[in-house]
């Protein structure tokens, strides 16, 4: 990553929810855009490098059979482990990634608000690593921020992009507004409506 260790770990201990994830209506709104952008109502095994304080891992875990999520700062993980102690299908390591990716097969990976902190090559080593754990028919749904951080080398569109190209999957879906973007690729290319047998 662009950015240390040491450095969301000052914002997490200065702040137990430096983005308000919990308390802005922007964060709620984009948790239910994300959600809704999933095409399957269920997933067997999921995973969420990046998951901060646990917000979106809470409403991933309603969604899944067993979640793994993640991060590198100790404080975080600290935190996200508060958040969903009680739900026994959900694990939370420590891990900072790409390099600490877990050698295990997932059919759904969220790439949320993460991928720009990276730098170009710890993005492609990442975009290779997803490849390596996505199961058949697999999904990868990323989420961004749309406008340009001064400390993030990457904006959202253009990692969606560096993204959806290196992946080489069957783009399912698209939102973008003015500040944030969702994309969809997964490795099975039917609707929702053909996965249901309606179309």
């Amino acid at each position: 990553m662009s950015h240390t260790p040491a450095y969301f770990d000052s914002m997490f201990h200065a702040d137990s929810d430096p983005w308000k994830f919990r308390t802005r209506w922007y964060e709620v709104r984009k948790r239910a855009l994300t959600l809704a952008c999933l095409p399957k109502s269920h997933y067997d095994a999921a995973y969420e490098p990046g998951c901060a304080n646990g917000e979106l891992s809470a409403a991933l875990s309603e969604r899944c059979s067993r979640l793994l999520v993640s991060d590198g700062s100790a404080p975080a993980v600290q935190l996200a482990r508060q958040r969903l102690a009680g739900l026994a299908h959900v694990e939370v390591r420590q891990a900072w990634v790409p390099t600490q990716w877990p050698d295990e097969q997932f059919d759904l990976i969220v790439i949320s608000e993460l991928a720009y902190f990276l730098t170009a090559g710890a993005l492609d080593a990442m975009i290779g690593k997803i490849k390596a754990s996505l199961s058949s028919g697999g999904t990868v749904l990323a989420c961004h921020w749309r406008r340009r951080s001064d400390d993030c080398e990457f904006s959202g569109d253009r990692l969606h992009r560096q993204l959806g190209s290196g992946l080489g999957l069957p783009h399912l879906s698209r939102l973008i507004e003015p500040d944030v973007r969702v994309d969809v690729w997964s490795a099975d290319p039917r609707s929702v409506a053909q996965q249901e047998g309606f179309a």
